[in-house]
């Protein structure tokens, strides 16, 4: 019976220890433009070792550079970033999470160039893009198999910025959803906005509609590029491609106010800071952001009490790192080299924040986005 009864004990912890840190399919969405026509690929991730072990990938999608998850786990929505004479469009795929396999079901024009970001709402209703070259977002309703329908609204950014090389006309560079679902928010590189609408998301053509103010204006040349709100919904973080800093506000019920500006890095020459992607832990208490270039690192920051920054350091990383993301255990920072054609594996340090090489690499063609959804 004391047998019986350690055995059960073990068995329970092993649930619990799986219920605790359950395994994750790993989706990386890639630039297909360098001949590799594979587009999509999925892992399963190991949060308890770090690990990522090959499942699938789709074949025949272009430049699925970023990738959304329904909250059901049940669809996958990508961008097909083409530029030039192509049209951008999105992609919609059925998402087995027993297999770890996507379904194509349809794609739908954007009707704006290299559509760069995506999101879905929580009810899976709206899938939303920016379209960086089209200087526009997109807004498709979803049929009841996840599929997309024809855009239901396409909404125009005007202007243009100091720089004249980037700044020639907008480009949107990101859609985000604010943490009570009320609000959408758009860095506009192009023309140094951030741009603020009120989501109507049960509305059949106006989903989105201005905020008052429609945009906040931020400092000639600062490129806005990736925008992200803390866990607990008090504050957002503006990482600004061109002048390579971070700009903190405080926010309440669709109000930014900011708070502080400080370096993301000041590697090389200003017109090349490059940075790229910013994400916070789970617990909120350490922020990174991905700086290409001349610096080619990860920046990395201790959010303090009021969520404004401290510097805590770099990472070194692979060429051309466009993206990163932190598991949703917190242990992990995995950053995508574009230029080096593998994702690397850090450890987070829980105490203070730092990153160690955790001797991992997943070998994968021009990855750009990376996202997580449990497998089970």
């Amino acid at each position: 019976m004391k047998r019986i009864f350690v055995i059960c004990l073990s068995f329970l912890a092993i649930l619990a220890a799986k219920a605790q840190n359950p395994i994750y399919y790993l989706l990386v969405g890639t630039y297909t433009d360098g001949g590799a026509k594979d587009g999509i690929y999925i892992y399963r991730f190991n949060p308890n070792k770090g690990e990522a072990t090959f499942v699938s990938k789709t074949t025949g999608v272009e430049n699925p550079s970023w990738l959304c998850i329904s909250k059901d786990g049940k669809f996958v929505y990508a961008v097909n970033e083409n530029s030039g004479d192509t049209p951008g469009e999105v992609s919609a795929f059925a998402f087995d999470k027993k297999n770890g396999t996507l379904t194509f079901l349809n794609k739908q024009p954007t009707d704006g160039f290299a559509p760069c970001h995506i999101i879905v709402d929580a009810e899976g209703k709206n899938v939303i893009t920016a379209n960086y070259a089209g200087g526009n977002i997109t807004v498709f309703k979803t049929n009841a198999d996840g599929s997309l329908q024809p855009h239901a609204q396409l909404v125009g950014h005007e202007g243009y910025g100091v720089n004249v090389e980037r700044q020639e006309m907008p480009h949107p560079h990101a859609v985000v959803f604010s943490p009570d679902g009320k609000y959408v928010f758009s860095p506009d590189l192009g023309n140094d906005r951030l741009y603020q609408y009120k989501f109507n998301g049960g509305d059949a053509k106006d989903v989105l509609t201005e905020n008052d103010p429609p945009y906040l204006t931020i400092d000639d040349g600062f490129g806005p590029r990736h925008f992200i709100f803390s866990p607990d919904g008090k504050n957002a973080y503006l990482l600004n491609e061109l002048s390579g800093q971070i700009i903190v506000y405080s926010y309440d019920n669709g109000k930014l106010t900011p708070v502080q500006t400080i370096a993301s890095t000041n590697a090389g020459d200003k017109n090349d800071r490059g940075c790229a992607e910013i994400g916070i832990s789970p617990n909120g208490k350490f922020l990174y952001t991905s700086n290409r270039g001349a610096a080619n690192d990860i920046s990395l920051y201790k959010v303090q009490t009021d969520g404004t920054l401290l510097e805590n350091g770099h990472q070194a990383v692979g060429p051309n790192p466009r993206s990163f993301m932190i598991d949703p255990t917190g242990r992990f920072l995995l950053a995508a080299s574009q230029n080096g054609n593998n994702i690397q594996v850090f450890v987070i340090n829980k105490n203070y924040g730092l990153l160690q090489d955790a001797g991992t690499k997943i070998d994968v063609q021009k990855p750009v986005c990376l996202q997580m959804v449990p497998a089970n």
